[in-house]
């Protein structure tokens, strides 16, 4: 165990210790742990105010400070505990869910042992061991939804090491900041985050799954990159003749609810789950907080550069909602019925892309848009296996691989356990314009009916402009080969003829490479003041309303 590389690359941000190829708790977490899994009869831990002392005792014990953690998170965990929820519920959670976390905690260092045993034979030749997977080191993590769970058991006792994580661009992953929220700023909508979490505890607590959930780095190398790719520049796209997939508009509905089998676009910060374990409550937040697999991310993956877009397979829903930031409700439980493909994840696709933050004027400029659709088009490429043995022109793109790591082959099939992969491969030329990939093996999934679930990436606190927003996204769709973007404009006035410009835009048989030049031509006049239009009026000057454009704020 000592000499696994990646073993040895997430170590520091764990609590756990190792000697003689094991992996262990110190002796009186155990004694903590053991006596917490018995019941308050034993730990007299019964309320929120005890359970924090608890958690800073253990903390000790890990000579870890707790003047590290947020100061009013004592007050956050007795709010909850001690006055919000109702008096049965807490007690429920003192005498079965804590002790049952405690349970799972104590096998973390057997699991890890058993993950890092398997991991070297999850997938052929693909490196899925847990590890810190740096910016710019594409790779891929392959976790069991148990695992995941002790992890996050981890997290909720703020049991992570955090004074190293900074330096490495790390999100925080401990939930003092969640309960010190709380107790600083109360909310509805913050307390309902919590309920979900709650939610999630008590579901794997009860039942634990027995899936696998996938985190994926996907990299477009960059010029300033010694690759033999680079990242397409504008001339690409303006010659780009491949033709505009389909588009789908729902003015109403949830990204999270399609029925379409498609990737859906987590509106990401660069640092994965952005607010979530803080104040945080818009699109991404609560993705996390239904979804709560997703915030195991947050500790291995560090911030994302320009060039780099997180997948994640498999994680389940627990969870329903209503409302939207300060309106944002937990809303009851959610029996996730998706099916699970050959490596036992659900198929459930998230893409985590972060647009560029409050851009105001600049996102007219050639860079901006540029870095946007290439931020775009690598969330949306599909990985494949063995790139550096395909034949490629002078101008292929594609997405990253290095010398441990081959990419994830995307496998769909109809049963829980498909039959083994073949392992050979398609090669076929490639035009300088043509991200066609391998379909690789009789049982890969068919990705022709695999589409784009998204909405009003970057835009809203983010400043994005939305009519330009849709077209980048449904640029980089085309690009990357998807068959359609189901587009959900959550109600928004700007895009209200969204669904009248797209199909005017497709009956005339326009490429990416058309649609590029005419948003290069807008921007050019948008920025020198030529035009007060927005995007589709200024294309359709027949459009009935919105003549004007939003201007950014």
């Amino acid at each position: 165990m000592e000499s696994r590389e990646d073993l040895n690359s997430i170590l520091p941000y764990l609590p756990l210790l190792i000697r003689s190829s094991s992996l262990y708790w110190p002796p009186r977490v155990v004694e903590a742990l053991k006596a917490m899994s018995e019941g308050p009869t034993h730990s007299r831990v019964d309320s929120g105010e005890v359970l924090w002392q608890a958690i800073s005792d253990m903390r000790r014990s890990l000579s870890l400070s707790a003047r590290l953690l947020s100061p009013s998170a004592p007050q956050g965990y007795a709010l909850l505990f001690d006055e919000l929820i109702h008096g049965r519920d807490s007690k429920r959670w003192f005498d079965e869910i804590i002790p049952a976390l405690a349970r799972l905690l104590l096998q973390l260092p057997s699991l890890l042992e058993m993950h890092f045993q398997n991991a070297d034979g999850a997938v052929s030749g693909v490196e899925t061991g847990l590890r810190l997977l740096e910016p710019q080191q594409a790779g891929v993590v392959f976790l069991r939804q148990e695992l995941i769970g002790a992890l996050l058991a981890c997290a909720f006792f703020c049991l992570f090491p955090v004074s190293n994580r900074g330096a490495k661009d790390l999100s925080v992953i401990n939930f003092d900041n969640l309960f010190a929220s709380l107790y600083e700023s109360y909310s509805e909508s913050h307390e309902s985050k919590i309920r979900c979490i709650m939610n999630y505890f008590e579901r794997v607590c009860s039942c634990m799954p027995t899936g696998t959930v996938s985190f994926e780095r996907k990299i477009l190398p960059a010029e300033y990159h010694n690759s033999s790719t680079t990242a397409p520049d504008a001339d690409f796209w303006s010659k780009s003749d491949i033709s505009l997939c389909a588009f789908k508009v729902h003015s109403s509905g949830l990204i999270e609810d399609q029925s379409d089998n498609a990737l859906e676009v987590d509106f990401a910060n660069k640092y994965l789950g952005g607010g979530s374990l803080n104040r945080g409550c818009v699109q991404e937040e609560i993705r996390f907080m239904i979804n709560p697999e997703l915030i195991a991310g947050m500790l291995f993956l560090p911030r994302m550069d320009d060039n780099e877009a997180i997948e994640i397979v498999g994680a389940e829903r627990f969870s329903c909602y209503t409302g939207y930031a300060s309106s944002f409700r937990f809303a009851g439980d959610y029996i996730d019925k998706k099916t699970v493909d050959a490596f036992e994840r659900r198929r459930t696709r998230i893409v985590a892309i972060d647009a560029l933050c409050a851009p105001k004027m600049r996102h007219f400029k050639d860079v901006c848009l540029l870095r946007e659709i290439n931020k775009a088009l690598c969330g949306f490429l599909i990985q494949r296996k063995s790139w550096q043995h395909q034949n490629k022109g002078d101008n292929d793109i594609q997405l990253a691989s290095n010398d441990k790591y081959s990419g994830l082959l995307h496998t769909e099939t109809s049963t829980s356990h498909g039959a083994a992969l073949d392992d050979a491969e398609t090669n076929r030329e490639k035009q300088a314009s043509n991200f066609v990939r391998d379909v690789e093996g009789s049982d890969c999934m068919n990705h022709e009916d695999v589409g784009v679930a998204t909405g009003n990436w970057g835009c809203g606190v983010f400043g994005g402009d939305p009519e330009l927003k849709a077209m980048i996204q449904w640029l980089a769709a085309s690009q990357a080969r998807r068959p359609f973007i189901s587009y959900y404009t959550f109600g928004a006035q700007a895009l209200e003829n969204l669904d009248q410009v797209t199909k005017w835009i497709l009956s005339h048989d326009w490429t990416v490479g058309d649609l590029w030049n005419m948003m290069l031509e807008y921007s050019a006049q948008r920025l020198y003041k030529q035009t007060n239009l927005g995007f589709f009026s200024w294309l359709l000057p027949s459009l009935p309303t919105n003549n004007e454009a939003i201007s950014p704020s």
